[in-house]
């Protein structure tokens, strides 16, 4: 291994720069409100970097390069499957903002009651466990091959482990907030480095259309990814998305309504662009194997396909900038991640159940250690367990959708109770996991036909169940679907806008009545004023947003499809 002053003048420099961030972020938390959500003040370029840098993952870059590498272009699809999800990212973050709650479990709480929120919480926590696993395993394993192995995978799991609990077990939500700017520009540094590193060993499009199938660049294939399994993936991102236990962390620590819906959506479209990065990453790799450029080398796992592209083509300086571009990609997600689940421990279990009525002083200290102490699960799963970062990934995923049957229902459908809550996630997961042990597969495995059978049975528990059982109590639907309908800017104090959930006239002529929750319901919610007036923020934003990623899609397809 060759580590020039360079590249540790570059490593030192950024690690500097984020113990410092998070050293000035401690200045700025006070409670835990502070600590947990940043006090709610972030706006638009902050909520951008947020939910690009949270939503951006090592394991992601590395398993899209793999799995294109070994299958073709059509293998984005795979990290690509909430593309055609994101747009409705502009309806969803509002709900989020609009619930006024430090985590999703007390959205839970709200919809169906305590115990449905412990169950949700002990999800939400086993969630947090594997993404932190997922995203240093991915880390690690680029930074293995990229140093020529000389550094072992767990080795290096330890050490970015050690690096990001510092500044964010001091500053929190803060913290990780701030220091999303920066890994940001690092993470788009990292998704594009190695293609004008690679495109004169490759040839350009046309050496890679000389030596690699034609059906290894359409975007769609019947041998790769084809249409069947995309609109599963979208199905899985759509449902799953808003279940995921860091959303409220994410989403709803904007300033106002409008900050949480352009970084939802933007912070998430810059990483659709990027995905596109890392699977021309993997068509080079592909390229460049068939020209004979890694020699004798196999690759059995076609994830250390990046890292090793990383070692063959990075000269001294970019190896510093490569590694610290990854540590950023995987510290932002993680330390997000770490102050989420202490927020969820803390006001889910110890606050709710354990220890009450103490100054707020001793819960944010419980934040710090319980998150501390889940990110230390996560490192013994990394370590031990994880065999495929995607097939973990998608594990994760698809955990978020079966319970996000209930959680979305539950916006949109009043009558949905928390046993037909409880019926769809016990008949998701059950149908999922069965059908994988009778075909003989990791439970960690992922089949488009197995998720349909899982998530339709999942729906169809939800509803006849709910049917046959009670109804929730009156105060609490109102409560919930009074927040729900009432704009982010009301003032908190006023309760009885949260206990009245009938569509308000001036909600709808102010155009922001939420077409999400009224879903059953759009003409009466309108309350008389139009359905294209009701629901104009929702619906241009929505409009705008799709536009976009269409032509995302058109010019991917364009690049790859012209003739050379």
């Amino acid at each position: 291994m060759d580590v020039s002053r360079l590249d540790l003048i570059v490593l030192v420099g950024y690690l500097a720069a984020v113990t410092l961030v998070g050293l000035l972020g401690s200045l700025r938390v006070h409670g835990t409100k502070d600590y947990f959500l940043g006090g709610r003040r972030f706006g638009k370029v902050l909520m951008v970097g947020q939910n690009f840098s949270v939503g951006t993952h090592p394991e992601m870059i590395v398993s899209v390069a793999g799995v294109v590498y070994a299958t073709g272009l059509s293998g984005i699809w795979y990290q690509w499957k909430n593309l055609f999800a994101t747009p409705f990212y502009w309806m969803m973050a509002p709900v989020f903002r609009r619930a006024r709650r430090t985590t999703v479990a007390e959205m839970v709480e709200d919809r169906y009651g305590p115990w449905m929120a412990g169950i949700y919480t002990a999800y939400a926590l086993t969630y947090f466990t594997i993404n932190i696993a997922s995203l240093l395993k991915g880390a690690a394993k680029v930074i293995n091959q990229a140093v020529g192995g000389y550094v072992g995978v767990n080795h290096v799991v330890v050490a970015m482990t050690v690096i990001f609990m510092l500044y964010s077990f001091i500053g929190g939500k803060v913290a990780s907030v701030w220091n999303t700017v920066l890994q940001g520009f690092l993470i788009l540094t990292l998704s594009f480095m190695l293609i004008p590193l690679a495109w004169p060993h490759v040839g350009g499009m046309s050496g890679m259309s000389a030596v690699l199938d034609p059906h290894r660049l359409s975007i769609v294939t019947p041998a790769g990814v084809g249409a069947w399994t995309i609109l599963m993936l979208t199905l899985n991102g759509l449902i799953g998305i808003m279940a995921m236990p860091h959303q409220m962390g994410v989403i709803a620590t904007g300033k106002d309504e409008q900050s949480c819906r352009i970084g939802f959506f933007a912070g998430n479209y810059v990483k659709r662009i990027c995905t596109a990065g890392w699977a021309t990453v993997g068509l080079v790799a592909a390229a460049l194997a068939a020209r004979g450029f890694f020699g004798p080398q196999q690759f059995p796992d076609p994830e250390d396909i990046f890292g090793a592209l990383c070692k063959r083509l990075l000269f001294p300086g970019l190896l510093g900038l490569l590694t610290a571009c990854i540590l950023a990609s995987c510290m932002a997600a993680c330390a997000a991640f770490m102050v989420d689940s202490g927020a969820l421990f803390t006001q889910n279990l110890y606050r709710r159940y354990w220890v009450r009525s103490r100054p707020d002083k001793h819960y944010l200290w419980v934040g710090r250690i319980s998150g501390f102490v889940i990110t230390l699960l996560g490192v013994c799963y990394a370590l031990f367990l994880i065999k495929r970062v995607l097939y973990s990934f998608l594990l994760t995923e698809t955990m978020s959708t079966y319970m996000g049957i209930s959680f979305l229902g539950g916006i949109f459908w009043r009558r949905a109770n928390r046993w037909g809550a409880l019926a769809s996630l016990v008949t998701a997961f059950s149908a999922n996991f069965l059908l994988y042990y009778v075909r003989g597969e990791r439970i960690d495995h992922w089949d488009a036909n197995v998720f349909l059978s899982a998530l339709l049975s999942g729906a169809v528990a939800l509803v006849v169940v709910s049917l046959l059982t009670g109804h929730e109590p009156d105060t609490r639907l109102n409560s919930f679907f009074g927040r729900a309908q009432t704009p982010a800017g009301a003032p908190e104090s006023e309760a009885a806008a949260f206990v009245d959930p009938a569509p308000k006239r001036e909600v709808a002529e102010a155009g922001l009545q939420s077409l999400l929750v009224n879903l059953l319901q759009p003409v009466r919610a309108a309350c008389g004023v139009g359905f294209l007036r009701a629901y104009r923020a929702d619906l241009t934003g929505t409009v705008a947003s799709l536009a976009l990623i269409l032509a995302l899609v058109a010019v991917v397809w364009l690049i790859f499809s012209m003739p050379v």
